[in-house]
Parts: C-alpha cells; structure tokens; sequence
C-alpha cells in the first residue's frame, strides 16, 4: 500500500492534504509533516494543507487558504481521520482521487485507496513508515522540518510515550527523528506550554469525577473552560487522566462545545466503540467519541455507559 500511495503521488501535479475537525497535534503533524515531504522531494508540485487554523497549534505551523478551483485535477489525501463527518473542509471528494491515511480502526471506508493500521499510536507515525518507504524506493529526504512535525504528531498522540499504544516501533521511528537535529527541547517546551492551563484542570477532573459501578463522568461546561483558559480541544489531552482511578473501568467526558456536547469515552476492557457509534461517533475499541446535541442526551450516553460495563 505505501508504494501504492507513492505512486500515486507522484502522478498528480497538485495535491491537497486535509485532515479532522478540531485538530491535536498528531493531526497537524501528519497533515504539515506529509506535506513538507511531499514539496522537500518533488518542488515542482504544488501541495495544500487545508482545513480551519487552531491558534494554539501555531507553534507546529499554519494550514493554507484552499479554494475550491484548486481541488479540480488533484489529488487529495486524508490524514488521521476515521469519518468523513470530521474531515476539516468541505470539498474534498472533489479531488481526482481520494486517499486515506489514518490510525483509527476502518468504520467509514472512504476514500478510492484505504491505508488503516488501527495498531500504529498515531497517523504521524505512518507518515514515518511512508516516508521510509519512499526513501528506499524513490530516495526521499526529510528535512528536520518535516521530523519536527512528525515528532509531535507521535508525541501528542502517545502522551508523550505512556500510551500502550506506543510500541517498539514507535520509538525507534522516534529514535530515528530525533536524529534529524530539530530543536527538541524548544518543541517540548512549547507543548508543555500549551499544556500548562491543562495542568490546572486536571485537579478539577479528579475532584470532580461521579462514579458509579466503576465508570466515572466527568462534566466539563463552557464556564468551567473559560474559567481554566482552556479549549475544547485542550480538554482532549486529560481524557486518560481518570485511569489512574482505582476501580474504575471506563468513563467518559461530557464536554460542552458551542452547538454540541462531545462524548469522549476511554475503558479499561469493555469495547465503546460500538457504543459511540450508536451516537453518530466511533474510534478504537477502548477509546472512541461521538457528539450529543443537548445535556439531557449526553446523560442517556452516559447511562449507556454505565449499563454496557454492567453485564
């Protein structure tokens, strides 16, 4: 399949990349990372990031303005997103082709050429595999641009390597980013920055966390964010946080946003993913999300929650 999407690539003369709503820094890493390998190889294509700026993601880079005209005779590429109901943008099944890059397990199969590997911890790390491929076969370079971003894909998506998700390769594809020479410790700081309201929040996720036959709800409102300065998206990053709560077995995250409440659900065995399907979501079998359009519906998730993990 990577030689498939080298190929590929290498015919089309301009190539737009998008990637999910709401990004984290895996999805700008594979997104930006992909993109900067794409024009570091071949400077004559012309090559798009499209999708809304997140402010906090600045340090990693900015996506382009992408205008419809531009997508007539390209090629488009998805990275690090399970549904086309989360693609950033609104036009592109109006590429040529259209390819799937992506780490979640397969549940929407669009796209006209499919790359899933729901084993990988992040989407970044298969852009690494990607581009291994492509440097044997076609001898790309990467410049340390293109691993910085890489990096923080894989960091941001592993929690900084305490994911189980995160495996032998995992590190070595870290191992060998590293040896590109970016600025590493400024890249650690710079998230860890971002990351320091988050800090704050965490204290309020543990004290107020309801459980109940072991599976935790934590509500998170618009004040509660506005009063720790923090996003939506920020709270994305402490999902995991209540695992280290003995006894608990699964919970979820009911998260106010402007027009919707996110479901997030983590477990410890029992499979959600199923679970949030059922509430126009999906994801891996232990951590998977979803949206509910008003609190009273976010509670009957939760209930769903609690009844799954009772039999």
């Amino acid at each position: 399949m990577k030689r498939q999407i080298i190929d590929t690539i290498e015919r089309y003369d301009s190539i737009i990349i998008h990637r999910h709503v709401r990004p984290d820094p895996d999805a700008y890493g594979s997104q930006l990372g992909l993109k900067m390998i794409i024009q570091d190889n071949y400077p004559e294509k012309r090559v798009f990031a499209a999708g809304d700026h997140d402010f906090s993601l600045d340090y990693l880079g900015c996506p382009d303005e992408v205008t419809p005209q531009l997508y007539e005779g390209a090629l488009v590429i998805v990275t690090d997103t399970a549904n086309t109901e989360r693609i950033d943008g609104s036009h592109y099944f109006e590429g040529a082709e259209l390819i799937k890059i992506d780490h979640h397990p397969d549940d929407d199969r669009y796209g006209t050429m499919r790359w899933v590997e729901p084993e990988a911890s992040a989407t970044s790390e298969l852009i690494y595999r990607l581009f291994k491929e492509g440097e044997q076969s076609s001898g790309w370079k990467m410049s340390a641009e293109a691993a910085r971003l890489l990096y923080a894909g894989i960091i941001g998506d592993t929690g900084r390597f305490l994911h189980p998700s995160a495996g032998p390769e995992t590190f070595l594809a870290a191992a060998e980013l590293v040896s590109y020479g970016f600025d590493r410790p400024a890249l650690h700081n710079a998230m860890y920055e971002m990351d320091v309201p988050l800090l704050k929040l965490n204290g309020y996720i543990l004290q107020n966390l309801h459980v109940e036959d072991g599976v935790g709800v934590v509500k998170i409102t618009s004040e509660t964010m506005d009063e720790f300065g923090v996003t939506a998206s920020d709270t994305a990053k402490l999902v995991g946080v209540p695992g280290a709560v003995k006894g608990l077995i699964a919970w979820v995250f009911l998260i106010e946003e402007e027009d919707q409440i996110r479901l997030r659900f983590r477990s410890k065995g029992p499979v959600v993913n199923e679970l949030a399907r059922r509430f126009g979501g999906g994801g891996h079998k232990l951590a998977a999300g979803a949206s509910a359009g008003n609190w009273g519906e976010a509670e009957r998730a939760a209930q769903a929650l609690r009844e799954l993990c009772s039999n």
